[in-house]
């Protein structure tokens, strides 16, 4: 049965489309009006490289069994869906016509599939250690998840490493590192057989008879998406230099034994929390992938192109430290550079105004 899907964000979040639509499922992709203009005429495209070929294909949405079309956030009916996924930044979350979707959706009470870096506040709520903790200062806007029940929000660990190429229109993502979405299960069975139904449609798809890379993958464990963390504070915090910003290949290989200790130190901090070390992946894995990670993180050059706020789950992963009593000098150490970082962007932009 096709299911219907609302999905948050069209750069990122085409990746996830492209999956659903070639497993037969429909989806729409909340964007700017001129993005959803250009989707709805032109579809997306997504380049991804399967296993043992040279080159990228090219996986055109016209061309899937599924339907696809975009809209800007305020012309949304809800009542159209099974299931949302958050694929947009969550500094992006505080737009005021997002925040009013954000605030229908709770209301509906709709399962909230993110595949954000920044989990949501809501689903942190669902780890016992972290119900009462203050984590508020890493959000940009913490409010917009006020009215989100905990049980209805998941994450999906967001590995797949794509961009958007910038020569390109904003309908075509390049996939770099075609990993899978793990994703941790929601409180409700009925949710749960949803997700797993929709991970078993995109596990039988093929291509030319070949099997598609960046699966869905479901776990129990609440645990397995924080093993993003290490890998991100190993690798795309750290692309964020004093000066321009470096490779995710540099900032891992640069110093290897530095690299591991902050890898370390993160996947202790997930283990307090509750995690299962077969929830992590090894730091050798991780390396090993990061070795053709060529470009600077999406963090890095959202700084570096001007931005004034990014996701902070450095600043997440401080907090925390910090209150279980188990600081790291080069996590805060990162954190203050990013910190830096951002309010040069600040001052830049505050006296070109005056």
């Amino acid at each position: 049965m096709a299911r219907n899907i609302l999905i948050l964000g069209a750069s990122y979040g085409s990746l996830l489309a492209t999956k659903l639509l070639m497993a037969g499922h429909n989806v729409t992709l909340v964007c700017r009006k001129n993005t959803a203009e250009l989707i709805n005429r032109d579809g997306t495209e997504v380049r991804i490289k399967l296993r043992d070929e040279p080159e990228h294909r090219a996986i055109v949405s016209r061309d899937l069994p599924g339907k696809l079309d975009a809209t800007p956030p305020q012309e949304v009916d809800l009542k159209r869906y099974d299931l949302v996924g958050l694929a947009m930044q969550e500094p992006q979350y505080t737009n005021h016509t997002i925040r009013a979707l954000m605030a229908r959706i709770a209301l509906a009470k709709l399962p909230c599939l993110s595949i954000m870096n920044m989990p949501p506040l809501p689903y942190l709520k669902r780890i016992p250690a972290l119900a009462d903790m203050d984590l508020e200062e890493a959000y940009t806007n913490a409010q917009v998840w006020e009215r989100f029940e905990p049980g209805l929000v998941t994450l999906c660990s967001p590995d797949p490493q794509a961009f958007r190429p910038p020569e390109e229109a904003p309908n075509v993502l390049h996939v770099g590192l075609p990993t899978n979405f793990k994703a941790a299960a929601f409180a409700d069975a009925r949710h749960n057989a949803l997700l797993r139904e929709l991970e078993s449609d995109i596990d039988a798809v093929t291509l030319d008879g070949k099997d598609v890379p960046v699966k869905l993958k479901v776990f129990d464990s609440l645990f397995v998406p924080l093993a993003k963390w290490s890998m991100l504070l190993t690798g795309n915090y750290r692309c964020i230099t004093p000066g321009e910003p470096q490779s995710i290949r540099d900032a891992v290989h640069g110093d290897l034994a530095l690299s591991q200790s902050i890898y370390d130190h993160v996947d202790s901090v997930a283990r307090r929390l509750g995690a299962d070390p077969a929830d992590q992946v090894p730091f050798e894995k991780y390396a090993k992938a990061a070795e053709s990670l060529l470009k600077p993180s999406s963090a890095a050059r959202a700084v570096a192109a001007g931005a004034p706020f990014i996701e902070r789950v450095d600043l997440l992963v401080k907090l925390i430290s910090h209150q279980l009593g188990v600081t790291n000098a080069e996590v805060d150490r990162t954190v203050d550079t990013v910190d830096l970082k951002l309010s040069e962007k600040i001052v830049v932009g505050g006296s070109g105004a005056s």
